[in-house]
C-alpha cells in the first residue's frame, strides 16, 4: 500500500532520505498537528519501514500554547497505547527562548546529520498534503542540527508530568459552543445499521468477525454521498477526534469508494472503543439489540476544522 503524496516535495522531504540509509528524522516546526504525525507514522508502516525514529519539536507553544485536543492527541501518539504500534515517536514543546524563524527537517544516519531542509512547510496536513505553495530549500545539515539541539535544550516532552507548568494548554474541549454545529453542513449522523436495519455480520462494528482476524476490528460505515461531500478529508489523510466521553482517536477514511472510517494505527482500537461504550467484552459480536439497548444506533460528528472533529455517541438520559 503506497501513501498518497500531493507532489514530489513531500516525497523528497519525508521519504527519499530513507534510501540513503537515514534512520532518524528531527523536525522543528512552528505549528504541528497529531494528524500529520499519525499520517507519517502510518505511511512508514505501509512502506514496511520500521526503524525510523521521528522527533518533533513544536515552536509556537512558547507564545501560543496548545489546545488540549491537540495536546491529548500528541500524548496518545507518545503514550502506551500507540507506542506499541509506533515505537519511535516523540513530541516536545518549546517553552523558553526565541521562536524559530523557519521550519527545519533534518535527517540523520547513525546520529550523523546527512541532509536537511528549511522552509515554510509546517508539520501539518494543511501545509504538507494540501497546500503546495510553500517554499523548501536545502540547508546545511550540521547547522540545522545545531539549531535543533539548541531547541531540544529549551523544550519539554508533551507527556512530561509537569508540562502544564511550562506550556499553556487551552481547554478547547470544555467549550460547549465549539461542539454545537454553527451550520447544517458542520454535523452528520452515521448509522451502524445496514439497509436491512441490522448490524453487519462481518462489516461495520463486526468487521473483525472473520476467520483469522482480530475480533475487535471495526469501522464506521460512510455513505458515498457523505464521503464525496468534503465533510471528511480523503486520500487517507488523518483527522483527530475528541469524543463525548473525553477520549481522543486518530481516524481516517479508507477502503473502496471511501466507505469506511477507521483507526489507522490499528482497526481494533475503534472496535474496542465502541464495545466499551456498549458494555461488551473485547471481541464480542455486536448485535443490533446491543445498540438498541444502549440507546442509539448511530454516531454523530461535528466538524471543528479540517483536522479536528467532535464525535458524539452519548444518549439522552433525561426522562
Amino acid at each position: 500500500m503506497t501513501p498518497v503524496y500531493p507532489d514530489d516535495i513531500v516525497k523528497q522531504l519525508l521519504f527519499d532520505p530513507i534510501s540513503l540509509g537515514a534512520d532518524k528524522l528531527c523536525i522543528l516546526s512552528h505549528h504541528a498537528t497529531p494528524s500529520m504525525a499519525s499520517w507519517l507514522l502510518k505511511s512508514f508502516e505501509e512502506l514496511c519501514v520500521s526503524d525510523i525514529t521521528v522527533e518533533l519539536i513544536i515552536g509556537s507553544t512558547i507564545n501560543e500554547g496548545i489546545d488540549n485536543i491537540s495536546h491529548d492527541g500528541f500524548k496518545e501518539l507518545q503514550g502506551d497505547r500507540y507506542s506499541k504500534i509506533y515505537k519511535n515517536f516523540t513530541c516536545s514543546y518549546l517553552y523558553q527562548g526565541s521562536v524559530p524563524k523557519t521550519n527545519l527537517y533534518i535527517w540523520l544516519k547513525d546520529d550523523i546529520p546527512i541532509c536537511a531542509y528549511s522552509g515554510t512547510f509546517e508539520f501539518t496536513q494543511a501545509s504538507l498534503l494540501r497546500n503546495c505553495n510553500n517554499s523548501l530549500d536545502l540547508y546545511n545539515p550540521y547547522d540545522a542540527y545545531r539549531k535543533y539541539e539548541n531547541a531540544v535544550n529549551r523544550s519539554i516532552f508533551c507527556n512530561h508530568a509537569e508540562v502544564e507548568d511550562y506550556i499553556i494548554v487551552s481547554l478547547q474541549s470544555n467549550s460547549q459552543d465549539l461542539f454545537r454545529p454553527r451550520s447544517a453542513d458542520q454535523s452528520i449522523h452515521l448509522s451502524f445499521l445496514t439497509r436491512t436495519g441490522e448490524v453487519g455480520k462481518r462489516s461495520g462494528l463486526n468487521w473483525g468477525q472473520r476467520h483469522g482476524r482480530n475480533k475487535n476490528e471495526a469501522y464506521i460505515p460512510l455513505p458515498i454521498h457523505i464521503a464525496t461531500s468534503g465533510f471528511f478529508p480523503l486520500n487517507k489523510q488523518h483527522f483527530l477526534v475528541v469524543t463525548d466521553d473525553h477520549h481522543t482517536l486518530l481516524l481516517r477514511v479508507e477502503q473502496q469508494n471511501d466507505k469506511a472510517i477507521t483507526t489507522p494505527a490499528s482497526n481494533a482500537l475503534l472496535g474496542e472503543y465502541f464495545r466499551n461504550r456498549l458494555g461488551l467484552p473485547n471481541g464480542a459480536y455486536v448485535h443490533t439489540s446491543d445498540l438498541i439497548n444502549y440507546g442509539r444506533t448511530d454516531v454523530s460528528f461535528i466538524k471543528i476544522d479540517d483536522e479536528q472533529y467532535y464525535m458524539d455517541f452519548s444518549i439522552n438520559t433525561e426522562s
